[in-house]
């Protein structure tokens, strides 16, 4: 598929963004996604690739937040559990169910999450955000991460997106802290998409070999970037780009 030069550049070059901006903020999948529609890819090529090339980039990410996952073990248990069975069953969805629903239910998806970016605050406040030492709303968050991901096995871009927006809105944590979760949920999430896919999907197997090493190190070098930025800017920066996100989607 791959003859021309201009193609494998905007791969590389793509595929590092993509790994960073997921990273910092999320949402750096839907780089991918038009970029491979523009090699001639179907969408649903284009979607099980790009779901399957994304997973490295979380694991780099992963690994230069490692140390803000310290002294989370049961909020790592449960979340990581959803992660791994909710993408499972989204991959399957993607499966079975007719393109229609793909068209129309993932651009709500998507502008939900940054409507809940942007009002977080008052959102808590409604709900009755607990007192710092009170702990978690488990259950909303288990529940919220499950469904997340299987939003991600079925549609790959703005994974990240998500994730966050459920992290700040059931847990009680800094967003430097919830971030790196988002990572680790980010990877494991991925990692249950490219077993599925691989087994019963069609994916280009060529452009996951392009794109895997700069979305490592993309996610790992915009990891180091999530941990410098104040959280009120990195909290926006989803927001900007989830909403860019919907409009993407639903325009084209």
């Amino acid at each position: 598929m791959f003859t021309d030069w201009f193609e494998l550049a905007l791969l590389v070059v793509v595929g590092f963004l993509s790994g960073a901006v997921n990273a910092v903020a999320g949402g750096g999948s839907l780089l991918v996604f038009p970029a491979l529609l523009a090699t001639g890819m179907s969408p649903l090529v284009a979607n099980v690739t790009n779901s399957v090339a994304q997973g490295p980039g979380f694991v780099g990410a992963a690994v230069s937040q490692r140390n803000d996952l310290t002294g989370n073990s049961r909020r790592l248990w449960s979340t990581s559990i959803a992660a791994c069975v909710g993408s499972a069953i989204g991959c399957a969805l993607l499966m079975v169910l007719p393109g229609e629903v793909f068209d129309a239910v993932v651009p709500a998806l998507v502008a939900l999450s940054a409507v809940l970016m942007a009002f977080q605050n008052t959102i808590r406040k409604w709900l009755g955000t607990p007192a710092e030492e009170a702990g978690d709303r488990t259950v909303l968050l288990t529940v919220g991460i499950f469904l997340a991901s299987i939003y991600g096995g079925y549609f790959g871009g703005a994974r990240s997106v998500i994730l966050i927006a459920i992290l700040v809105l059931a847990a009680t944590d800094s967003m430097r802290r919830l971030n790196a979760l988002k990572s680790w949920l980010g990877m494991i999430g991925s990692a249950a998409t490219l077993v599925v896919y691989s087994l019963i999907a069609p994916v280009d197997w060529l452009a996951v070999a392009m794109l895997v090493p700069t979305t490592v190190l993309g996610g790992y070098l915009g990891g180091k970037v999530a941990q410098r930025l104040p959280s009120t800017l990195l909290r926006y920066l989803v927001v900007v780009i989830a909403a860019g996100v919907a409009i993407y989607m639903v325009l084209d």
